[in-house]
């Protein structure tokens, strides 16, 4: 790779190692990521945190998500409609500072039947050099140890309007209400699960890691998190890494 590149980083271990790469082959890399209300505080976090431990200055975008009808609305297919918007950012952004090559950390596990995001980067041009060489989970997070990012063993984490069941119209209030649960289980050392908003309660699904943690944490857990939901149900169902 002899390219000048704009890196969409997210601040997770697929786009860490996108970067990462970026960095050592191509003549010029620039990380951006793009702040909105669905993007938890933490990942923003990790992306500051990964760019300085990469010795390199990430530009932050700053995006008003809930002024787009489309997306708060939250139609099956709402996640086009989101990453058409910060990708559009990021390339207004990249173009200023003279760059037409956007590439993000879509990797070869990802579905694009499931995920109807994956349509918008195609129509904005976004390069996935992950999935193009065919590159999937497991082998990501294999590039990530050999190269000893903090990253490396961060579970997957969807962005919080995935929590709200399509259909049903997305407010500041559920996604601040949701980031908060969600931050409270990190503090109670819970790692990979998901808040789910269900009418004003929350549906807890949970790995089965975390599933041994709630036998001890069970009433600590409804102690905090009531104040924020009418109800708290556990989905005994354990859930699968995304």
């Amino acid at each position: 790779m002899n390219k000048e590149v704009a890196v969409a980083v997210s601040g997770g271990v697929d786009s860490a190692v996108l970067l990462c790469m970026a960095l050592k082959y191509a003549r010029r890399a620039v990380p951006y990521f793009v702040k909105s209300a669905f993007q938890p505080q933490f990942e923003l976090d990790n992306a500051v945190k990964l760019c300085d431990d990469l010795h390199t200055r990430l530009t932050i975008i700053e995006t008003d998500i809930f002024n787009c009808e489309e997306v708060v609305s939250n139609p099956p297919n709402r996640c086009y409609y989101c990453k058409k918007r910060i990708f559009t950012a990021v390339k207004e952004r990249a173009k200023a500072d003279g760059l037409s090559i956007i590439v993000d950390g879509t990797n070869a596990s990802d579905n694009a039947d499931d995920r109807p995001g994956m349509a918008a980067l195609s129509e904005l041009g976004i390069l996935s050099p992950l999935r193009i060489c065919s590159l999937d989970k497991k082998a990501v997070r294999k590039i990530a140890k050999e190269h000893s990012l903090f990253l490396q063993d961060t579970p997957s984490y969807s962005c919080l309007a995935t929590r709200i069941p399509a259909g049903t119209a997305i407010t500041e209030e559920m996604i601040e209400l949701i980031e908060k649960a969600e931050s409270i289980m990190f503090e109670l050392g819970f790692c990979d699960f998901r808040v789910r908003w269900l009418d004003g309660s929350a549906k807890i699904e949970l790995c089965a890691r975390d599933m041994d943690i709630l036998a001890g944490k069970r009433a600590e857990l409804s102690k905090r998190l009531s104040p924020y939901f009418k109800n708290i149900f556990v989905d005994m169902k354990v859930r699968e890494s995304e």
